[in-house]
């Protein structure tokens, strides 16, 4: 016997002129403004004085921590990582804050002291909106330089716990100011030291050694 098969019924006109093939997603998942433009087509200058929202930075910054807290084994190392990531960071500031410098004093610094002068006044102010609080130069190392913040704002909103009281998260900090001394042609090791005081429960020192090359180069500037 032959199986009968139940009468098809047709779609309605309209729905066969409604349907349309779906449109797959781009497989690189990135989305652009209808405009075509992207944030490096924007103009430099467009937002010098903007300022970023504390919350958005302390949660960016707590997440960077806790990322690089999950891939390392103690605190040196842990410091060491904050410290390699921020150096890149120093790197791209130094062409950003040069760029928009007024075209008379728009050079890379060429001595120790007029560098040390742009990242205590430029640098910080641009990144903290204020200079930091003192530029010192060591009296038992000619080659160690001190910059000094009585607060920082990068450990303002993070939680140590007490087995991890050495951690100063300021060495994200440090690695921005090595950064911008190796992109000026100085290289320097920048470390950040906790030193409480009284009146200043976290003030950091950020201690900066510079290369021997580099005072090389100072002594024969001085003679020229």
């Amino acid at each position: 016997m032959s199986s009968s098969e139940p009468p098809k019924t047709p779609l309605p006109s309209n729905v066969l002129q409604q349907s349309q093939p779906v449109q797959l997603p781009s497989a690189s998942g990135l989305r652009f403004p209808s405009n075509k433009k992207t944030i490096y087509d924007r103009n430099l200058n467009r937002s010098k004085t903007s300022e970023l929202n504390r919350a958005s930075f302390a949660y960016l910054f707590g997440e960077m921590i806790q990322y690089a807290q999950k891939r390392v084994t103690g605190i040196q190392d842990l410091e060491k990582r904050l410290n390699l990531q921020g150096h890149p960071l120093g790197l791209r500031l130094l062409d950003l804050l040069l760029y928009r410098e007024p075209p008379r004093t728009a050079q890379r610094p060429t001595r120790i002291l007029p560098l040390l002068e742009f990242i205590h006044t430029t640098l910080w102010r641009h990144l903290f909106s204020r200079p930091a609080d003192a530029l010192e130069r060591s009296k038992d190392n000619e080659d160690e330089y001190m910059i000094s913040d009585n607060d920082p704002v990068v450990n303002q909103y993070i939680s140590i716990p007490r087995e991890m009281s050495q951690l100063n998260c300021a060495a994200f900090v440090a690695g921005i100011i090595e950064g911008v001394c190796d992109g000026s042609g100085f290289p320097a090791r920048v470390t950040a030291h906790g030193i409480a005081t009284e009146m200043w429960p976290a003030k950091t020192v950020f201690l900066i050694k510079f290369e021997p090359e580099v005072l090389e180069r100072e002594g024969f500037l001085q003679k020229a």
